[in-house]
Parts: structure tokens; sequence; C-alpha cells
């Protein structure tokens, strides 16, 4: 569903990965960007696989309780930022929010268990009730001044610039091995959150796209440069369409992903359209339709990614095993 607004449009896309029978990914992106009104974003991915049996309800709850944490977040900002306030709020963003947002995730899985119990009973440990929910989160917030965007587990946050730069600021040091992901289920999951705080000065010479997409967009892609030119031809096409234009795309967009990588496939994205000049809705109107963001079919037998590397649920460095062998791609 499209939302045109005057500063930003969203969208929020996704569709079921080949094979599987739920959908374990959720996603919101709602709001304008200004003070009053600030934008939220955020997609949640379930495990999924049988040792996740609720991951698609814990990814509903993670979406959930981070637009209410964010919400509340950029409300602390209010009308005026003085720098000891953003200062003050800089610690908040890296250190309370991500526990306060964790421990709520936790509370409502736990209270959803009690109402709703499985064969282990109400009285389960809770670590392991945890762990039937687990899912990853990405989440961001943008308002006058300031973009702040949090990230635990796998999945994407990809900005590109006003000067048509991509960059993916939540992107990991070290690369996850196979489906191993930081996940919301372990018992500190806060120490495991990335943040990426940037004031804007200028808005105007600010973020023009944000996209926050599950890792099933990113591993249909052979290479990283794959997924960055998706990424810059989505920006392109944007800038040309507006959001409207490009609707009806996205879907087929995304279930074309979701075949080369098997994977619930979501996006959810802010455009800030340019002021003024030609109706983006029909600039393109006439213009051929480009390339398909895949290039070639890959060669039978092949797949548009590398063989996943194996993985064993809670490793002790931190992190669960996402979609295991039997649901994997």
């Amino acid at each position: 569903m499209v939302i045109p607004l005057a500063d930003w449009e969203t969208l929020c896309e996704s569709v079921q990965g080949f094979g599987k029978k739920l959908n374990q990914d959720w996603s919101v992106a709602e709001g304008t960007g200004s003070a009053a009104d600030p934008l939220v974003l955020t997609v949640a991915d379930g495990h999924g696989s049988p040792s996740y049996p609720r991951s698609n309800v814990g990814a509903r709850f993670a979406a959930d309780r981070f637009v209410v944490r964010g919400r509340e977040f950029a409300a602390c900002l209010g009308a005026d930022r003085p720098g000891g306030r953003l200062r003050r709020l800089h610690d908040y963003a890296r250190y309370e929010l991500p526990e306060r947002l964790v421990r709520d995730w936790q509370t409502e899985v736990w209270e959803h268990w009690q109402r709703q119990p499985g064969p282990e009973g109400a009285d389960a440990p809770r670590e392991d009730v945890l762990r039937l929910y687990g899912s990853t989160l990405v989440g961001a917030v943008l308002v006058p001044g300031l973009f702040v965007a949090w990230q635990l587990g796998d999945g994407e946050l990809t900005v590109v610039d006003e000067d048509g730069r991509v960059r993916l600021p939540l992107a990991p040091e070290r690369a996850e091995l196979g489906d191993e992901t930081a996940s919301l289920c372990l018992p500190e999951a806060w120490r495991l959150v990335r943040v990426h705080w940037e004031p804007l000065p200028d808005p105007e010479r600010g973020p023009r796209l944000l996209a926050l997409s599950t890792d099933g967009l990113s591993k249909s892609f052979a290479s990283d440069a794959g997924f960055t030119a998706f990424t810059e031809g989505l920006y392109e096409r944007l800038a040309g369409r507006g959001l409207p234009g490009i609707a009806e795309d996205v879907p087929r967009w995304l279930t074309e992903a979701s075949r080369h990588s098997g994977d619930d496939t979501t996006l959810a994205l802010a455009h800030r359209p340019e002021r003024g000049g030609d109706d983006p809705r029909t600039a393109w109107a006439s213009a051929p339709e480009a390339a398909r963001p895949w290039g070639p079919e890959p060669e039978s037998g092949a797949t548009a990614d590398p063989e996943p590397g194996a993985g064993s649920p809670a490793e002790p460095d931190g992190t669960t095993n996402d979609d295991e062998e039997t649901e994997r791609r």
C-alpha cells in the first residue's frame, strides 16, 4: 500500500518465500518526517524452521514494539533541540532504547505464551519460550535534523543520499556465516544491537531514499555489487516516476528476488521527492521499462547466491540459526 505524503512517500511490500508455509516477515512504514509526525520504518524477520514455530508472531511483536519506541524517541526531540539534549539522546539511542526494546519484546512474547501456551505448558523455561518466537529487527526514525537507525541480526538498511550515493550504514564489520544471526530471543540481545546516529544540519541535503529489507532481498543477488545496483535502479525509477509510478512493480521485483533466495522477501521504503518540477507520476509515462534488475537468468542448476554455510542454533557467540537447513532456500 502506498501512502502519498507532503514530505516523504512510503511503501511496504512483502512476498512469501517459495516453498514456505508461512510468511515470517513483518514491516511498517509511516509518517511524514516532520517533528510532529516522524518517519518510522521497520522490518522484522522471524527465523522460521521447526525450531522457531512462532517466529511470525515474534516478528509482528518486534515491528509493533519498535514503532512505539521509535515514536517515543522522536517525541523526546521536540520542536527545540539544543545540543545538550541531542548528546543525552545519543546515549539513550545507543544504550537505553535497545535494552527497552528487547525487554518490551521479551515481555510481550512471554505474556502471549501465558495466554496461549504450547504443549510444553505455561511453566516452560522462559529462555525456551523466547526462542520459539525468534526474530531479527531493523528500524529507523527520521525527523528534521536527525536520522537514527537500529539493527539486530540480518537484513539491510540502505540509504541513498541527495547525490545518488548508496550506502549501508549498519552493515556489520564481519559478515554473518550462513544462516547464523543475532536474535531478539537471546537473553541480552540489546548488547548486539548496532546503532547509526546521523545529525542532519541541512535537511535538504539529507537522504532521498531509505530502504529497509529482510535478507531475502539481498541474498537473491550473487554479490553485494548486485544488491547495490538494484538500489541504484530503484532510486532512478523513483526519481522519475515517484512511488505511485512503481508501486505495482515492487511485488513483482520481490517475487523475483524470492525465487532466487527462496526466502520471504520484504521491503519498507521511504522516498523524498524533489520539490517542484514535473509530476513524477507522469514524467516517465512513455519511458521504456528498464532491464530486469537481477540480470540474466542463472544457468540450469545454478543459484543466484553462494551456497549458505551450515550453522547451529544458539551459537556461543550470540547468534541463532535463521531458517535452518530443513527450511533453507
